[in-house]
């Protein structure tokens, strides 16, 4: 099971970011994420929140070996022909190294319902989200694949849903390449089987689908004889991605990198 870091961008700084994911890579992670959020709920004072894409296309060029991605683009916020491109660019940056973790951006009941009406983003009811991510699969491969001059990401990255009911499982599983959710989530093996069912259905290569859960960065989650890490292995898990908070501390960084030395590969 690979294990990922993601940087939590609220009140972050990019020379922080920058220094952390340099940490990540040289302490032996092999992922780093960041979240596709633009303001802090919880802090309407603070510095703000650097822009996802902005900042992994600046990864992309400072980092030569992990794996880079959003977790996850809210398909709202960006047309999704242009947001195929967008991919296949820093897909050929990156040196084939994207992850594109895709959602449906949050409910009516989240903090984050604020942050869209900010920037004139109706919150549309669960369907209607869900069906938009569908649909913006569908053009983002329709645009991959060559329609109109559209560049060609080679290899195309794979994409990711994120989702913490049946019907996003559900859609990652027939229309994506992975799924992702929480690591300590009560339904956790229910979702993934529900996804591994709707891919296997889809009629495409089963052993591809990658399964990816996030929970906060802490021992038990790095070392490989813990009852937790264990856990998610026996569920399917394939990437586990722990959060860690700004400032971020790159001795920490470090520090729990030694920890994942010897864990199977």
């Amino acid at each position: 099971m690979k294990t990922d870091l993601l940087l939590i961008p609220m009140s972050a700084r990019w020379a922080e970011m920058r220094a952390a994911a340099l940490a990540a890579e040289g302490a032996g992670f092999d992922g780093v994420w960041t979240w596709d959020h633009l303001r802090d709920p919880d802090d309407g004072g603070g510095p703000g929140v650097p822009e996802a894409w902005t900042v992994l296309t600046a990864l992309a060029e400072v980092t030569r070996r992990v794996s880079l991605g959003p977790l996850v683009l809210n398909v709202a916020n960006r047309p999704a022909g242009v947001l195929a491109n967008m991919a296949a660019t820093l897909q050929t940056v990156s040196g084939g190294r994207l992850l594109l973790g895709l959602g449906a951006g949050g409910n009516r009941r989240t903090p984050y319902a604020a942050e869209q009406a900010a920037i004139g983003q109706p919150v549309e009811r669960d369907a209607v989200r869900a069906q938009r991510v569908v649909d913006a699969i569908a053009l983002i491969r329709r645009l991959w694949a060559g329609e109109s001059g559209f560049l060609r990401p080679e290899p195309p990255p794979p994409i990711i849903v994120g989702g913490f009911g049946p019907r996003m499982a559900a859609v990652a599983g027939r229309h994506a390449d992975g799924f992702n959710t929480q690591a300590f989530h009560p339904q956790l093996g229910a979702l993934v089987q529900r996804a591994r069912d709707e891919h296997a259905a889809s009629g495409r290569d089963a052993s591809r689908f990658v399964v990816t859960v996030f929970a906060g960065l802490d021992e038990r989650m790095l070392r490989a004889d813990s009852r937790a890490r264990q856990s998610l292995e026996r569920a399917g898990v394939q990437r586990l991605i722990l959060l860690v908070s700004p400032p971020f501390d790159a001795d920490e960084i470090r520090s729990a990198g030694r920890l994942l030395v010897a864990r199977p590969g």
